[in-house]
């Protein structure tokens, strides 16, 4: 079955308001948007002092609280 965007796209409504009804469909489209920043800077400030050996630890860490 190939479907243009625009058929997909009116499926999908379709589908989530059978299931969710015209209020629960709105509120799961809502919780989705495009956000804002750049993802990629923040994430090099918030990760520059974290090195790949201290991840390795504490994914051991973890499995061997497991």
């Amino acid at each position: 079955m190939t479907s243009n965007l625009a058929e997909i796209r009116e499926r999908g409504f379709s589908a989530l308001t059978r299931e969710l009804g015209h209020s629960g469909m709105a509120q799961f489209i809502r919780q989705f948007d495009n956000g804002s920043g750049n993802y990629t800077e923040e994430r090099e400030e918030l990760l520059k002092d974290v090195k790949l050996n201290d991840i390795v630890e504490s994914i051991r860490r973890r499995k061997e609280m497991v």
